[in-house]
């Protein structure tokens, strides 16, 4: 997966509460979806009107936002299944970062593991961050600079965030959770060549 460092972008607002991930992915769609295709699904109950007819009011079917790689949501967002399909939805539609006071813990996880980098701030950053990316025009845009745990709004402020230093080092890495046990592959095969002495009858 690509590195996350800084991303400029048109930021989405979806100011909903507990967005269930069968709204981002309906089940339906996690049988015989091939992966590089479920981007067309994503969030289809509220995208399209009937199969194929696109809503007109969804806010991700208008302009500039249907360009969007940072979506504004709700808190919980994303809960209810454990489906990592739709964090395959919701990447392979464009998005690279999600912005809500929290988020469902299973997909919250799973962000981490594709790529799309998933921070918590206050409710009343969020609601401000929502107000500025409808009132800025056509250019709401948001820097998310991960290097500085930092997020810039369209007025100009900043605003810090956290990140356990694992995931933040994965990301800007291009790495998942296997990737990253890989950079420390010297030492396992120390380990392992010191344990094969120790307890060789546990490699027969």
């Amino acid at each position: 997966m690509g590195k996350f460092t800084v991303l400029s972008s048109v930021a989405a607002p979806i100011d909903e509460k507990n967005v269930n991930t069968d709204i981002i992915i309906p089940i339906k769609r996690l049988v015989g979806t091939d992966r590089g295709t479920f981007g067309e699904f994503a969030f289809e109950p509220w995208r399209y009107l009937t199969e194929g007819v696109e809503n007109p009011d969804f806010i991700l079917n208008k302009m500039p936002y249907r360009n969007a790689e940072i979506l504004i949501a709700g808190p919980n967002f994303a809960c209810g299944s454990s489906r990592e399909g739709a964090v395959w939805a919701i990447q392979e539609f464009g998005i690279r970062a999600l912005m809500a006071p929290s988020f469902g813990g299973i997909f919250f996880n799973n962000c981490f593991q594709c790529g799309i980098l998933p921070i918590v701030l206050p409710a009343e950053i969020i609601e401000n961050f929502m107000r500025q990316a409808i009132s800025d025009g056509d250019n709401p845009k948001f820097t998310i600079d991960l290097a500085a745990n930092e997020v810039t709004a369209p007025n100009g402020d900043r605003t810090s965030f956290e990140v356990e230093p694992f995931r933040r080092d994965a990301l800007l890495n291009g790495l998942d959770d296997l990737g990253m046990t890989l950079t420390r592959r010297d030492e396992i095969d120390a380990f392992q060549a010191t344990d094969r002495e120790t307890r060789p009858w546990v490699y027969l």
